[in-house]
């Protein structure tokens, strides 16, 4: 919601559909299905970094944009984000220190294990599955592996950005407050007393 309305924004084409054809590959690259995958997930990757017009640092300046050598199309990009970050309905989104990555600041896809999986698990679990998919069906099902099971999403949505109001009040209660801390640190500390109580 900007100014109590409801916007949708999209930026430049939607869909971005090639063909792909052997003379992509190598002459010794072999056209499997496997090989495809990486293929897309490699130009996938590359025109998520290349293809937008990216910055590699943060703007301080809309002014600078002028000087850049980047495409018209992420110029307009890259001034529509800080543009939308002037806005106090979105301030919480922090667009204008984002606008150098069009206002995104995560990343086209995760290659963590600690948060996800890889893109290399995921093409070797595609392909076990193709395989399996490719054996002929016999009578009775296998049962079922909880473990193996894979949950597809047929749509996205924006979920948020930033932190819960839980994850914030935690947040807050761990980071204490500077102003007890300060007033605390230029208190006279209580010293033992060897002789039973306290002398300050």
């Amino acid at each position: 919601m900007v100014g109590g309305r409801a916007h949708t924004f999209t930026f430049g084409k939607q869909l971005d559909i090639r063909p792909i054809r052997s003379a992509d590959f190598d002459g010794d690259t072999e056209l499997t299905e496997r090989a495809v995958a990486a293929y897309i997930a490699k130009y996938a990757t590359k025109g998520a970094e290349t293809a937008t017009g990216t910055l590699d640092r943060p703007l301080k300046f809309l002014a600078e944009l002028a000087q850049l050598d980047i495409s018209d199309h992420a110029r307009r990009m890259i001034r529509t984000a800080w543009t939308l970050g002037g806005c106090r309905d979105l301030e919480d989104l922090r667009l204008r220190a984002w606008a150098h990555m069009l206002g995104f600041r995560g990343h086209f896809s995760t290659k963590t294990r600690h948060y996800s999986t890889t893109l290399g698990a995921l093409r070797t679990a595609r392909a076990e599955w193709r395989r399996l998919q490719a054996q002929p069906n016999t009578l009775e099902p296998a049962p079922a592996d909880p473990d193996e099971t894979t949950l597809v999403l047929s749509h996205w949505s924006f979920a948020g950005t930033g932190l819960t109001p839980g994850e914030s009040w935690l947040a807050a209660s761990l980071q204490g407050d500077p102003q007890h801390d300060r007033e605390a640190a230029s208190e006279p500390r209580a010293e033992p007393n060897t002789e039973g109580g306290n002398r300050t």
